[in-house]
């Protein structure tokens, strides 16, 4: 998969771009707040139907404008496909395929495979358990429909038995009804996470081996209610609990992804450039599985800003990793061209330098 060409009117602080770019290795040069950022999220917009940034569409609109777009012409297996989201204040999101319209976004999510590596991920290790359950569900939805179009019911008939538990004189047969499609749905989706994660840690692991030259020993366990068994008697048995609390304290839901380093938690003793190491290994084993999922299409990789709190060692393992042939198309910011020259100079991948100032390009 190959991004040929970008054009985007005023998405955030990007008036107008056009921009063709290099199959190879992108970079994006230039000061914090120039829009470096912004553009990588563009690109991500066009492969997951939102910002990464920016939950509220009209937020992306750039201020005192009355519309936004961004379109993209990329090259998959040959085959041209233009993508396109327009967006206008007081109107509805349209997002396109070939200049037809989707009914359900959901039917885009795969087209594009993509994976971005950014400071946020920071918060894989810093946040709850829900930020590493989206990461788990949206590497699982990008290869696999059946799997999003599930979880979007399950996460539909939770928020039904949470109504149920704050009105408190609901009847049992709606709870009874309502418990036995999450316990099937729960099912699917937990044997899905489950084999997922013992397909994933291998390629994690040696990621990450390969990033610290296997000074330290990481982990991924997995962790769900699913494991004490059958979710509709977990369920009935906490129904009292959950009136009480006004939420449902049991199911997929709940699960979790335990990281650690050495016996503990990276998040309590791992260093910062521990952390973005376990991070950027996670993001590199996504690739790695899309990839593999995908029938061996290259998804484009995204890197905004990783190189900060790195050392010099991990940085070169980096280059050295990405700089591979089962690496394609790359996308890389960062506010040293110097660093990045010398970097790059030591790869045999073509590249190419763009200048981002004020939201333009050169």
């Amino acid at each position: 998969m190959y991004l040929n060409h970008l054009s985007i009117l005023n998405y955030k602080n990007l008036a107008e771009l056009e921009i063709d770019f290099e199959k190879g290795v992108n970079c994006l040069i230039g000061d914090n707040g120039v829009g470096k950022t912004n553009l990588l999220d563009a690109i991500y917009y066009l492969a997951c139907c939102k910002s990464r940034l920016t939950p509220v569409d009209l937020q992306n609109i750039r201020h005192d404008e009355q519309f936004m777009m961004v379109q993209g012409n990329f090259d998959r297996a040959g085959v041209l496909e233009e993508i396109g989201i327009g967006l206008k204040r007081g109107q509805r999101k349209s997002f396109k395929r070939n200049g037809k319209e989707y009914e359900r976004l959901s039917d885009h999510i795969g087209l594009v495979p993509l994976v971005i590596v950014s400071p946020e991920d920071a918060s894989l290790i810093a946040d709850g358990s829900e930020i590493r359950r989206k990461f788990m569900d949206g590497v699982i939805s990008q290869y696999d429909r059946e799997y999003l179009y599930k979880l979007l019911r399950y996460n539909r008939l939770l928020l039904q038995r949470n109504t149920l538990l704050k009105s408190q004189d609901s009847e049992d047969s709606l709870y009874d009804v309502c418990e036995l499609q999450m316990e099937e749905l729960a099912v699917y989706l937990y044997q899905k996470r489950l084999s997922f994660i013992k397909e994933f840690v291998p390629i994690f692991n040696r990621y990450y081996n390969l990033i610290s030259q296997e000074k330290e020993k990481v982990g991924i366990n997995y962790r769900s209610h699913l494991q004490d068994g059958e979710l509709k008697s977990q369920l009935e048995f906490s129904r009292r609990r959950d009136i009480i609390l006004g939420y449902t304290s049991k199911g997929i839901h709940k699960d979790e992804l335990e990281l650690t380093l050495g016996d503990y938690p990276i998040k309590m003793v791992g260093s910062q450039g521990q952390g973005k190491s376990f991070v950027i290994s996670l993001r590199l084993a996504q690739f790695d599985f899309l990839k593999e999922a995908n029938g061996g299409e290259t998804p484009l990789l995204l890197l905004d800003d990783i190189f900060d709190k790195l050392d010099a060692g991990r940085v070169t393992q980096i280059i050295k990793i990405v700089s591979g042939d089962e690496f394609g198309q790359i996308f890389i910011t960062d506010t040293n061209r110097e660093h990045l020259d010398k970097l790059l100079s030591e790869t045999v991948r073509n590249y190419k330098i763009y200048r981002v100032e004020s939201g333009k390009i050169q």
